[in-house]
């Protein structure tokens, strides 16, 4: 198969931006400790105690700034721009901009962006570095106290879901990289693009919970690992990416 005809769909987890130093979903240390997953992701949470819900955020967006890119998101920022948007779909679950900030720029963020903000009243997203509070101003409609992280929170669907069963349905290749295989809908991406015909590849440092649906399993760090996989890919333009 030639690299014109690949049509490769990736999708990253945590494991990737744990790498770089972010920390992870939860667990000792992870992201949520000290709060119950009801209290900072999801609606009730918010609309029950808007102000911590937005503290919580605002620590996670300001922490951003003390991470960089790893190896794994500089690889597949190369993949895609050697191979075209045509050829690489790149999904995340990570509400990071590591991916944008490595080169890459064509992504769905299916979880949402921490970097962006929402208005419940105008539904508008926004660009959204600094602290959100309650008394934050819609630059939109100009509504006060209505900006919400614009993060997929637990009971809320996930965000491009038409476009990424497209991809899936499409794909020549399925990869998916230093995710767990627990969340769903992503935890059965593997089994679609499958049934769809697809070779299916897992980066981890672990085998995932969908572990047995996947045709090739490449265990180690994806700094390591996925950058030697883009190696193989672009070294052998007549060449598949399995």
């Amino acid at each position: 198969m030639n690299t014109e005809d690949l049509r490769i769909v990736i999708l990253t987890g945590a494991g990737v931006s744990a790498e770089s130093g972010v920390t992870t979903f939860r667990g000792a240390g992870g992201l949520w400790e000290g709060h119950r997953i009801e209290e900072v992701a999801s609606p009730e949470g918010f609309s029950r105690n808007p102000t911590l819900v937005q503290q919580f955020y605002n620590l996670r967006r300001a922490a951003l700034t003390a991470v960089v890119p790893n190896a794994a998101h500089l690889a597949l920022a190369k993949l895609e721009q050697a191979l075209g948007s045509d050829s690489v779909t790149l999904i995340t679950q990570n509400v990071d901009d590591l991916h944008e900030r490595a080169g890459s720029k064509y992504l769905l963020h299916m979880h949402g962006e921490l970097l962006k903000a929402r208005c419940l009243s105008c539904d508008t997203v926004h660009p959204w570095s600094e602290g959100l509070g309650i008394d934050s101003t819609c630059p939109s409609c100009a509504a006060v106290g209505r900006l919400r992280p614009h993060i997929v929170w637990f009971g809320e669907m996930p965000l491009y879901l038409d476009e990424i069963e497209h991809a899936l349905v499409r794909a020549t290749h399925f990869v998916s990289i230093g995710t767990s295989g627990r969340v769903y809908p992503a935890a059965g991406f593997v089994n679609l693009a499958r049934q769809s015909g697809a070779h299916c590849i897992e980066f981890n440092v672990e085998r995932s919970d969908v572990s047995s649906a996947f045709h090739e399993h490449r265990i180690g760090a994806a700094t390591a690992e996925v950058t030697r996989w883009v190696g193989q890919i672009l070294a052998k333009p007549a060449g598949s990416a399995a």
